[in-house]
């Protein structure tokens, strides 16, 4: 059951990241960057094993029954893709910001598109 929630949570997430990037707006391209980035580290995270109540770094000469652990390296790569999806964003909608500033519109071209003529 927790494996079909997660594989869902991954899907939500990269079917709305996709949908995001297709729109013309910066804002949506940058959210939609961040949904997929957001999936990805879920992924990885996944991929360590889902286990529940189990320790990530065991002593087996403490306790030599205790064979069934979780992975830390993927806790470990979806905590550094935390930071560097963090800071891309950042820097993202810094771009984002200046080209609004510069072209005066957020359109992903830099141009409005024509309305339908009335």
């Amino acid at each position: 059951m927790l494996e079909f929630a997660v594989a869902s949570s991954i899907g939500a997430l990269t079917a709305a990241g996709v949908w995001l990037l297709l729109r013309a707006r910066t804002f949506d391209v940058i959210l939609g960057l961040t949904l997929l980035s957001y999936a990805v580290n879920v992924l990885i995270f996944s991929m360590g094993r889902l286990v529940i109540g189990k320790p990530p770094i065991i002593d087996k000469a403490l306790d030599p029954t205790l064979a069934n652990h979780t992975d830390p390296l993927p806790q470990a790569l979806v905590l550094t893709a935390i930071v560097i999806s963090f800071a891309m964003t950042a820097v993202l909608l810094v771009v984002a910001i200046r080209a609004r500033a510069d072209t005066r519109t957020d359109h992903v071209d830099g141009r409005e598109p024509k309305g339908p003529q009335a």
